[in-house]
Parts: structure tokens; sequence; C-alpha cells
């Protein structure tokens, strides 16, 4: 993963583009950091559509796993009035995303770390949200990813998730952003992500798919340079643009918002059983991932 997604002198290379853009003459906003910092399909437009569809208010403890730049954490903060707390494994992005937090004045409400989304260093039920927007798609074992979410939050916490899954056809064409091939990417159905986020003891709340109003552009040419998949992909990106772009119209990519309430969880013989589910239930049993102090 770091060899995809790592690189050298990222927030320099940020702060360059955006100054080239004119963003460096007054006090940056988070509108101004928009097209660099909210790194998934639709933008910020997608990250307030998903909050509102949270039901995001002042005051909320959250968790962004895979939170990247920080561009949605922000947006979360000044907006809805969270204070979020942020894990992403790639060191670059987390470098890059506390400049920017520093450059807005908002450390007090947003704080980055270095974090393994399957090795959550948080004590159990710290946050009263889980929030991740196109962060598991280079994740394996879903299963173990969803119960570490269900383990942090509080009893009647939520989960708030955006996430390309797979489509009626496959397989899909690549590369994609987060992968050049096969090989470190993981999609689900949707069919089999209810299913698998059911046996980690949530309860769905709400279930759009958003493919639709997140396309995206069909060409590369609309994408300016100092938008995060300019700076992050480079040269790649104009095949990437055409990969989607097929997917997205040919039914092999999906992308979908959601939104999923934390209930109790019977451990059984047969794996995690959600409260009120019949008992002998299918799944895995594995323990959750602990915290570790750092």
């Amino acid at each position: 993963m770091e060899d995809h997604w790592g690189r050298e002198r990222l927030a320099e290379s940020i702060l360059a583009a955006l100054a080239a853009a004119d963003h460096d003459r007054g006090p940056l906003t988070i509108d101004d950091l928009a097209v660099t910092d909210e790194f998934h399909g639709g933008g910020k437009a997608a990250t307030v559509r998903l909050a509102t569809l949270l039901g995001a208010r002042p005051g909320l403890r959250v968790l962004d796993v895979g939170g990247g730049l920080g561009g949605p954490a922000r947006t979360l903060a000044v907006e809805f009035g969270c204070h979020v707390t942020v894990v992403d494994l790639t060191e670059s992005y987390v470098q890059a995303a506390r400049m920017l937090t520093t450059r807005l004045a908002l450390d007090h409400r947003v704080r980055h770390h270095v974090g393994n989304a399957l090795d959550l260093p948080f004590h159990d039920g710290a946050f009263d949200v889980v929030w991740t927007q196109n962060s598991g798609m280079n994740i394996a074992d879903k299963d173990a990813l969803y119960r570490g979410f269900h383990r942090v939050l509080r009893p009647g916490g939520l989960l708030a998730l955006q996430e390309p899954m797979a489509g009626p056809l496959q397989p899909p064409v690549f590369p994609v952003m987060w992968a050049r091939d096969a090989s470190t990417s993981f999609l689900r159905t949707p069919a089999e992500m209810r299913g698998l986020i059911a046996r980690a003891g949530f309860r769905e709340r709400a279930w759009d798919d958003v493919t639709a109003e997140t396309a995206g552009p069909a060409s590369a040419d609309a994408i300016p340079a100092h938008s995060a998949q300019r700076l992050i992909m480079g040269e790649a990106l104009d095949e990437i643009i055409r990969a989607n772009h097929r997917n997205r119209t040919e039914g092999r990519l999906v992308l979908v918002q959601a939104v999923f309430e934390r209930g109790s969880v019977h451990v059984s013989s047969g794996g995690y059983v959600p409260a009120g589910a019949p008992r002998g239930g299918t799944g895995t049993r594995a323990p959750a991932p602990r915290a570790r102090s750092r």
C-alpha cells in the first residue's frame, strides 16, 4: 500500500500547487482546499451529503478511518461542529493532513494519526461515529475491519460509509484509483457488504446508491492541476479516469453511501451474531483488535 499511495514531499507539493492556483494570498478555507483534499468520488459535495445522511451535529466524537489528506474531517469540524480523530496508513498523507489542518487553525478540533484500520489504537466505545470514505477497497479482511469499527463505537453509535463496490458486471477494468491491478483490490457486492456489516453487529439505517451523482468527468482534461487526483496519481491519471468511466457506465463498479447503527453482538460457537438474530449464524469467529498505546 505504501508503494501505491506513498508520495515524498506531498505537503510541499500541495502548498506549491495551491500557490500556483492563487490560493496563497490569504487565509485558506475548506472550500479553497476542497479540490485538493477531498480525494474520493464526488468530492466535498459527497462528504456533505454523507454527513447530512448521518445527521452530523456539534459535539460528536468522530473517528475517520482512512481519512487521507483530511478534507472530510475538516468539513465535519467546520460545517457540522464535530471533533474528529483521523487515522491513515500512509505517513506522507498524515504529514500533509496535519500541515493543512494547522493552516486552517483546526488543531483543536481535528487530530491526525498514522494507524492501521485493522488494528485501531483506541479504547472500546471511544467514539460516537466511525466515518469512512473510499477506504476499504484495499482491505481483504472486511469482516475484521467492521468488527473493529463496532468495537470502538459506543452502544448506539453510528457507522457512516461511502464505498466503491462490485457491480453486476465483473471484473472491473484496471487501473483504478486504489489499485493498478486485481492483486490489491478487494471489492464485494452490495449484498455481500450488507451481510458482513450486519454480522459485525450493525443495523442498517440508510443505504443509497450514489453512483450516478458521483460519476465525475469522462476525461481527465477537466481535472485541475492542484487536485488531489493529479498531485497523487500524476501521469497515470488519464488512464485511471478512462477506466473509471467504463467501470461506472458498464456497471462494473457502484458507489454506495450508507449509515448503520451499532447494536449489541452475541458471540457463539458459530461466530458473531447480531442481537436479535437467530443463534448459530454464519461468520468467521475472530477476536476484535485491541487498543494499543502509542
